[in-house]
């Protein structure tokens, strides 16, 4: 049975379903950071856990992470175990974003999505920019809203601008940000938490060009 973290109010227009990164759960710092901020820009947030992840808080303890095809089922169960109400956006920080990607045209043919939120999206493994994880974005026929920081490892801002992606993708470019959209503070004049503000500014503007939104 899938359990879910809820954040924001109950009669938002629109909800937003996020899965973790391959490392973190879903209320790692960054994680709670993005949904806090989502909340408070109006949004319906709702967190879940990949199975390998949910069994490292049982006695069964730490498992790998699957690789993503494996646990697009689970994505797929998660939107039906949450039967949202509203227009309902897909995604998640890294792998999650990237399972979630995997899945939108699917979805999105069924009526099943309004769109996908992907929060640092792995585009390559951190030092292999040639094992491109971008296929399947190419011909993306959902609209996708990718919020990437400019020095991301998994993808700079110089590296992604380089691929050829769908024209349903947008990308947000936070100054500086890492995989997690954090910047240097002293380098780039933004706080993390200015980052985050954007971001759910940003998501909560797109979020009104979607269908039934």
């Amino acid at each position: 049975m899938t359990e879910f973290l809820f954040d924001g109010p109950e009669d938002a227009p629109v909800t937003i379903l996020l899965a973790h990164g391959a490392g973190a759960p879903m209320d790692s710092g960054s994680m709670n950071a993005a949904a806090a901020a989502l909340a408070a820009a109006g949004l319906r947030v709702a967190r879940f856990e990949f199975g390998y992840m949910a069994s490292r808080r049982t006695p069964a303890g730490s498992r790998p992470p699957p690789k993503a095809e494996l646990v697009m089922p689970e994505y797929e169960a998660a939107i039906a175990a949450l039967g949202a109400r509203t227009p309902l956006v897909i995604g998640g920080k890294s792998m999650g974003g990237r399972v979630a990607s995997m899945i939108a045209d699917k979805m999105f043919a069924e009526g099943r999505i309004a769109g996908l939120l992907c929060l640092g999206y792995p585009f390559h493994p951190p030092g292999k920019p040639e094992q491109l994880r971008t296929r399947h974005l190419v011909g993306l026929k959902t609209p996708a809203l990718i919020v990437q920081g400019t020095r991301d490892q998994f993808g700079t801002r110089e590296e992604v601008e380089t691929y050829e992606l769908s024209p349903a993708i947008r990308i947000l470019w936070l100054e500086d940000g890492d995989h997690d959209l954090k910047p240097r503070k002293k380098l780039s004049g933004f706080s993390a938490d200015d980052h985050m503000k954007t971001m759910a500014q940003a998501v909560a503007d797109w979020s009104k060009t979607l269908a039934g939104a």
